[in-house]
């Protein structure tokens, strides 16, 4: 079958010759239909492998947000069926910690047994993928394969951040960074209640698209005067919930000075640093900091749910698709930070 890897130094390495894989106790095949990019996989192994631990990149098959068809299942496996359409939760753990036991693989505590796909295990840009049936989210009838694709990471990550910050209808919401996370925060808090919905970007394209979407209500730019629009659309006082789904360390700081007091921040974006005057941002207005990694595999499910309940397709921020023989496209593109959310597809 084929199979892309990352070398690093901004290469993408299509083989065609990758053994096709057998199931084993608990595990599946998935025949790939979807497989979308991340910006983690830009930034720790794409452009070169920076990650140790968790982000130590094995030299497997990349692609971390897979989805697609159940051909063949092993011995032991009794919720997942052949035929089965299927998300990834992408990260297979222990299964006996007390992060697996809460569902949230991403924080196993055995590193030995923790492995991500496209990290420290084969992943999605491949035609078949192995996974653990733990790890397998049943599709609504409803919900596309690339809907699905979308899920794994993108908008199960957003939407955990928002479980997280308790947003409701009574909450203005604050995004900064409009890239495939932020706009996922932006169209489920909308569902969610939220009246006002404000996202920052320092992307003129990624601020276009988000208008297009809908994905918030009021776009800014990531200027000098951001924070000042930011209150004056709030009367003065911020945001209730605000989300940093960008790493960067202003849109950081813009995130906190704009959330009101007894507010909520929650910090998203991998990478980069905080750097803030603790007292007059966090003390004395009472704020709640919350970092929020991922998802868990029971949110997850009840996402699924949700997007089929508020009628929200996923794949709306799917920008660009590539077919897998195309897959260095993809990633180029993906890398230039003007797209939203970049799909690998693989034809039946």
């Amino acid at each position: 079958m084929r199979g892309a890897y990352l070398p690093g130094g901004s290469v993408v390495d299509l083989r065609r010759d990758v053994p096709d894989p057998a199931p084993g106790h608990g595990q599946v095949v998935v025949r790939m239909r979807a497989s979308t990019i991340c910006g983690s996989d830009l930034r720790a192994i794409y452009r070169e492998h920076l990650g140790t631990g968790a982000e130590a990149y094995q030299g497997v098959v990349a692609g971390h947000e897979p989805c697609g068809e159940v051909v063949e299942t092993g011995p032991g496996c009794h919720r997942v069926r052949v035929g089965d359409r299927v998300a990834l939760y992408h990260i297979s753990g222990c299964g006996q910690c007390d992060e697996c036991r809460r569902g949230y693989l991403i924080g196993c505590l055995d590193p030995a047994r923790r492995a991500a796909y496209g990290w420290q295990r084969d992943g999605g840009h491949a035609d078949f993928l192995l996974a653990e049936e733990s790890t397998c989210v049943v599709l609504p009838d409803e919900l596309s394969y690339l809907d699905g694709a979308c899920v794994a990471c993108g908008f199960g990550t957003a939407y955990e951040a928002l479980c997280r910050g308790e947003v409701s209808g009574r909450d203005v919401v604050l995004v900064t960074g409009l890239g495939p996370v932020g706009l996922a925060a932006g169209l489920m808090a909308g569902r969610m209640g939220s009246p006002l919905r404000i996202g920052v970007d320092v992307s003129a394209d990624r601020r276009a698209l988000a208008q297009r979407l809908e994905a918030v209500d009021v776009v800014i730019d990531a200027g000098s005067d951001a924070l000042e629009q930011v209150l004056d659309l709030t009367d003065g006082r911020g945001c209730h919930v605000t989300l940093d789904a960008s790493g960067a360390t202003a849109a950081r700081e813009l995130a906190l000075r704009s959330t009101r007091h007894w507010g909520r921040a929650v910090m998203v974006g991998e990478g980069g640093r905080l750097e803030i005057d603790v007292s007059p941002v966090l003390i004395h207005p009472q704020v709640t900091i919350i970092g929020s990694w991922v998802t868990s595999t029971w949110r997850m499910a009840l996402l699924v749910d949700d997007l089929v309940r508020w009628r929200l397709h996923p794949e709306v921020t799917v920008t660009d698709a590539f077919d897998l023989d195309d897959v260095e496209q993809a990633y180029q593109v993906a890398d230039s930070g003007r797209s939203g959310k970049v799909a690998v597809t693989m034809s039946p």
